[in-house]
C-alpha cells in the first residue's frame, strides 16, 4: 500500500489564513515525499485548534486532541513542524509532545505503544540559533513515546539572528535546504517502507 504523511504546523499563529513559515517548509518536504510516492494528506495547524494541557489521550469536553491524535495514527509518517522561539522549541510544539506522553502507557500485548512502527521527521524554522536544539528536544521525545527517526531527519532554515526575513519571504527555496529536504524524504520513505513490512516484534 502506499505511504501517507501528515504534517502538523505548530506556528503560533492560530489564524490558518495567516502566512507561515513552518507551511512553507513543509511545502519543501511535501514536494521532495512526492518524489518517493508518498502523500502528504494534509497540514494541520495545530494553534487552530483547542488542545487541552495534558498528558492523556483525551482531556475532556472540548479537547480536539483525541480527534487530532486518530489523525496523526493513520498515517506512516509524521511531519513534525514548528519555529524556534526564544532559541527553543515553541508553545504549540510542546503542548503536542506532552499529549502524545499517554502513548507510554497505551501499549499492546507486546508492549508497543501507538506509535510503533512509524517514522517521524522536522520541519523547522527561525530566524535565530536554535535548530539543533529543537531538533534534539524534538527526536528525544518523539522517540521516548515510540517514533523512529531515519537518518538526516531534520529539515531547517535559520535566519540572520534579528532579521526581519522569514522564510516564507525569501525569493526561492535555498539549494541546501532542497538538497537536505530531498534526503529526509527518501530516508523517511524508505525505512516507513521497511517498518510496514516488518513491524516491531515488541
Amino acid at each position: 500500500m502506499p505511504l501517507r504523511a501528515i504534517a502538523l504546523n505548530c506556528t503560533l499563529k492560530a489564524d490558518t489564513s495567516e502566512a507561515s513559515s513552518t507551511d512553507a517548509m513543509v511545502a519543501v518536504l511535501e514536494d521532495a515525499f512526492a518524489k518517493h510516492g508518498v502523500e502528504v494528506t494534509e497540514t494541520v495547524r495545530v494553534a487552530a485548534l483547542d488542545i487541552k494541557p495534558g498528558v492523556t489521550s483525551d482531556e475532556g469536553l472540548g479537547d480536539d486532541w483525541p480527534a487530532l491524535r486518530e489523525k496523526i495514527l493513520a498515517h506512516d509518517i509524521l511531519i513534525f513542524g514548528g519555529p524556534i522561539w526564544l532559541g527553543q522549541l515553541g508553545s504549540v510544539a510542546k503542548r503536542v509532545l506532552e499529549r502524545m506522553d499517554a502513548f507510554i502507557s497505551e501499549t499492546d500485548d507486546q508492549g508497543r505503544m501507538p506509535s510503533y512502527g512509524k517514522v517521524a521527521v522536522t520541519a523547522i524554522v527561525g530566524n535565530e540559533d536554535g535548530a539543533h536544539v529543537s531538533s534534539a528536544q524534538l527526536f528525544q521525545a518523539l522517540n521516548d513515546v515510540g517514533w523512529t527517526i531515519p537518518a538526516v531527519a531534520a529539515c531547517y532554515w535559520v535566519g540572520e539572528a534579528m532579521s526581519s526575513t522569514d522564510f516564507k519571504d525569501l525569493p526561492s527555496t535555498p539549494d541546501k535546504v532542497t538538497k537536505t529536504a530531498g534526503m529526509v524524504a527518501s530516508n523517511a520513505a524508505h525505512l516507513a517502507g521497511l517498518l510496514k513490512a516488518a513491524p516491531y516484534p515488541g
